[in-house]
C-alpha cells in the first residue's frame, strides 16, 4: 500500500496528474490513479505540481540577508568594488547567521538544491568556507549544498591563493573555481594550469566565473573546453556569466557552441541587468546545456534578489525576450533539471523512484508560473506538506481554500 497519493493535480503543459508515495519516494505517476490503493487520498483540485528548484550559482557568504539593509555604493572598478565588499562584512554579522537565513529563504521557495560559490583565497583563508560548512550541515536535511572554492581576488595575481584553493577541496568542497584568466589575473595558461590541476589530483569539478568581454571571453571558452577534453572532464566543468558569448557575432556563438557541446562544458547564465549576457537559445540549439542561478543576493554587489528560482527564471525570461509557452519553459529548466544536471543529482525530479519532492501552484501550467512568477506556492518534501512562502505549516485543504479565494 502507497502512503499517500495526491490526485488531482496537472503537470508542465496542464494535462491531468496524480503522484503516489511510499516512504517519501514517487511510487506511480501520471494521468491515471495509482493501481495500488493509498493509506491517504488528497485532492489537489488541479493545482499545478512542478519539480522543485536547483539554483545553480549563488554566493551565500556574500548576502545581507538576515541583516539591516545596507544601500548600494557605487565604483569604478572591481578591486573597488573588493574594497567595498570587504569593508561590508567586516561590519556585518557572522557568515553563518547570514547563510542561515538565505538557505532558510531559498528553502521556503522550494529550492530543493544549490551550488554555492565561497570566497577561498589567500585574503580569506577558510575562513569562509569554515562557516558556509556548518550551514551547510545545519540544512543537509532540506537542502543539497554543493560548494565551489571561488578565488575572488584572483589565482596567480593574489600568491598563496593555490595552495588554499588545494586546502579547501581537502576540507570537502566538490567544485575547484576560478575567474577571469586573462583580465583580473593577467595569465590565462597560468590560472587554467593550477584550476585544472587541481580538479584533476583531486578528481572534482570545475566552475570558473567569466565575466571578459568579446573575443577575450571567446578565447577563454576554447581554451576551457580544450582543457575539459584533455583531461576526460566532459559534463564536470562549467563556466558561470560569460558575459562575452553576448557582444559577439551570431556565427561566433554557433562556432562556440559547437566547441562547448564537444567538450560537454555547461554555461550559467542569471541574466544580469546591466551585461550583455549569452544567448540562451542560440547556445542550447548547438547542444549547449544552459543553466541559471540567483548570484549575488542583496549584497555589495547589487541590492536585487530574493532567493526565488522561480523569480529567476521569470528574469531570465524577460531578459532573454521569451514569449512562447515553449521559451518560458526553457527558463523553468534551467532552473530545475539543467541546475540538477549541472550538480549531478540523480535522485531529483517527477519520476518514479525518486524523492517525493515538488512544488504546487494556482496555475494553468508551467509556462504560465513562470510569466507572473508567482509567488504563493506549497512544498511536498518527501511525500508531505511542507511549507511555503509565507506559512510552513499548512494543510492541504487550508492550502487548497487559500489559493482559491
Amino acid at each position: 500500500m502507497n502512503d499517500r497519493e495526491f490526485i488531482n493535480a496537472i503537470d508542465a503543459d496542464g494535462l491531468p496528474l496524480n503522484i503516489a508515495v511510499k516512504n517519501g519516494r514517487i511510487t506511480h505517476i501520471g494521468p491515471q490513479r495509482a493501481a495500488v490503493a493509498a493509506a491517504e487520498t488528497i485532492d489537489l483540485e488541479g493545482l499545478l505540481a512542478l519539480p522543485g528548484f536547483v539554483d545553480g550559482h549563488i554566493h551565500l557568504d556574500k548576502s545581507f540577508v538576515g541583516d539591516r539593509w545596507r544601500p548600494h555604493q557605487n565604483v569604478a572598478t572591481l578591486r573597488e568594488r573588493l574594497a567595498v565588499e570587504k569593508r561590508e562584512l567586516a561590519s556585518a554579522p557572522p557568515i553563518l547567521d547570514r547563510a542561515d537565513a538565505l538557505i532558510r529563504q531559498a528553502a521556503t521557495y522550494g529550492t530543493l538544491a544549490m551550488r554555492c560559490h565561497v570566497d577561498v583565497d589567500a585574503t580569506t583563508g577558510l575562513s569562509h568556507l569554515n562557516a558556509i560548512l556548518q550551514a551547510r550541515d545545519n540544512w543537509k536535511d532540506l537542502i543539497d549544498i554543493e560548494l565551489v572554492a571561488f578565488p575572488q581576488a584572483g589565482v596567480v595575481s593574489c600568491p598563496g591563493t593555490a595552495e588554499i584553493l588545494e586546502a579547501a577541496v581537502r576540507e570537502g568542497v566538490q567544485v575547484v573555481g576560478g575567474i577571469d584568466p586573462t583580465t583580473l589575473d593577467g595569465d590565462a595558461e597560468a590560472q587554467l594550469d593550477i584550476i585544472f590541476g587541481i580538479a584533476e589530483r583531486h578528481g572534482v569539478k570545475a566552475d570558473i566565473h567569466l565575466h571578459e568581454p568579446g573575443e577575450i571571453c571567446i578565447a577563454q571558452l576554447e581554451r576551457i573546453a580544450a582543457r575539459t577534453r584533455a583531461l576526460g572532464m566532459q559534463g564536470l566543468v562549467a563556466v558561470s556569466h560569460a558575459y562575452g558569448l553576448g557582444d559577439v557575432s551570431e556565427q561566433v556563438v554557433d562556432r562556440t557552441a559547437q566547441v562547448l557541446a564537444h567538450a560537454g562544458v555547461s554555461i550559467m547564465t542569471n541574466a544580469p541587468g546591466e551585461h550583455a549576457f549569452p544567448p540562451v537559445l542560440r547556445l542550447r540549439a548547438g547542444g549547449v546545456r544552459v543553466f541559471t542561478g540567483n548570484d549575488n543576493i542583496q549584497d555589495a554587489w547589487w541590492p536585487y534578489g530574493n532567493g526565488d528560482m522561480l523569480q529567476r527564471a521569470m528574469l531570465v525570461s524577460y531578459r532573454s525576450g521569451f514569449n512562447t509557452d515553449e521559451e518560458l519553459r526553457v527558463a523553468l529548466d534551467m532552473a530545475t533539471e539543467a541546475s540538477a544536471a549541472v550538480m549531478g543529482k540523480t535522485d531529483y525530479g517527477l519520476k518514479v523512484g525518486n524523492e517525493a519532492s515538488f512544488l504546487l501552484f494556482k496555475a494553468p501550467n508551467a509556462a504560465a508560473a513562470v510569466a507572473a512568477a508567482l509567488h504563493e506556492r506549497l512544498i511536498v518534501r518527501h511525500g508531505a506538506f511542507w511549507g511555503g512562502p509565507a506559512i510552513l505549516q499548512l494543510k492541504a485543504a487550508q492550502f487548497s481554500r487559500e489559493m482559491r479565494r
